[in-house]
C-alpha cells in the first residue's frame, strides 16, 4: 500500500513536470482578452484631452475585466466596421453602447445588457421644432449615425424627414451645429452631453421618447463572435457582480446623476 501511494504521487509529480496535466496550468492561466469599442461616442467611449481611451464603456469593461480576473487588451474601431470585424474574430468583445436588438443578434451575440438609457432629439435653440413627432418633423432633416437603432428609428417613423446617416457622431453634430440640419437625434444621455459643450451651445434637447423594444431592443449589451456561451456567461456574472458589490454605481456616478441601468430586466 505505502509503495502504491509512493509511485502514484511520483506520477503525478512527473506529470505535472512535463507540463502534461493541462487542467491545472491551464486553470493558473489567467483569461486573455482584447476589446474593441469605438472612441468617438462621448461621454460612453472617447479619447480624453491625454490621449487616452475613456469612457462609461471603457470603465465598465475595465471592471468587468478586473471582476472576471482576465488580463484585457483595449483598441478602437469604426462603428459601422465592428459588427464584421467580431465576426471574423479580429477581437474578443465589443463594448460601445451595441444595443441588443433582434436584427443584431441574427449575426451576433450579446450579453446581459449594462445600461439601458433614452433615445431623444436636438434642435437649434431659434425653436422651430416644438416636439419629436411625425408631425413636428415633417418637412425637417434629421442627422443620424450610420447603422444605429437610432438611424432605424428615425427611417421608420419620421417618413414624411429626410433621414442624412453619417459615419461618426461628430459629423452629424457639426452639420447641425453649421445649420445644414434640422435636428439630429441619438442618445439622449450623448446627446445631452454634447449640448454642454462650446459646440453644442447652438442646440437643445428638444425631447426624448421611450425606446421601442423592436428597435432599441432592452438596452446595451457586450457583443460577442458567436458561438461562445461560456464566455458570455462569464461577462453576465461579472455585470450582475459590480451591480451588486457598488463598483457600478462608482463608475455610474462619475459619468451621470440618475442609474443609467434602467428598470431592473436581467
Amino acid at each position: 500500500m505505502k509503495i502504491s501511494k509512493i509511485l502514484t504521487a511520483a506520477a503525478i509529480s512527473a506529470v505535472l513536470a512535463t507540463g502534461a496535466y493541462t487542467g491545472i496550468a491551464q486553470a493558473q492561466e489567467p483569461l486573455k482578452l482584447t476589446i474593441a469599442t469605438e472612441g468617438a461616442y462621448p461621454p460612453f467611449n472617447f479619447i480624453n484631452a491625454a490621449g487616452e481611451l475613456s469612457g462609461f464603456d471603457v470603465d465598465i469593461g475595465r471592471a468587468l475585466c478586473e471582476e472576471m480576473k482576465a488580463e484585457c487588451k483595449f483598441i478602437t474601431i469604426e462603428w459601422d466596421g465592428a459588427i464584421p470585424s467580431l465576426q471574423a474574430g479580429k477581437f474578443d468583445a465589443f463594448i460601445a453602447s451595441m444595443s441588443i436588438t433582434p436584427e443584431r443578434k441574427k449575426q451576433v451575440d450579446f450579453s446581459n445588457k449594462y445600461y439601458n438609457t433614452p433615445p431623444g432629439l436636438a434642435a437649434p435653440k431659434d425653436g422651430k421644432i416644438k416636439g419629436v413627432t411625425k408631425e413636428d418633423l415633417a418637412g425637417k432633416s434629421i442627422g443620424v449615425q450610420i447603422s444605429t437603432t437610432h438611424a432605424n428609428y428615425a427611417e421608420k417613423t419620421f417618413t414624411d424627414s429626410t433621414i442624412k446617416s453619417y459615419p461618426t457622431a461628430e459629423e452629424y453634430r457639426l452639420d447641425l451645429a453649421n445649420g445644414r440640419l434640422d435636428a439630429a437625434s441619438d442618445d439622449s444621455v450623448t446627446l445631452s452631453q454634447w449640448l454642454n459643450t462650446e459646440d453644442g451651445a447652438c442646440c437643445e434637447l428638444v425631447g426624448t421618447w421611450p425606446a421601442v423594444p423592436e428597435i432599441h431592443g432592452p438596452g446595451a449589451g457586450v457583443a460577442f463572435k458567436q458561438g461562445n456561451p461560456e464566455l458570455i456567461a462569464k461577462f453576465n456574472d461579472a455585470i450582475k457582480a459590480i451591480r451588486t458589490n457598488g463598483k457600478y454605481k462608482e463608475i455610474n456616478d462619475k459619468y451621470f446623476d440618475f442609474d443609467a441601468y434602467g428598470a431592473e430586466t436581467n
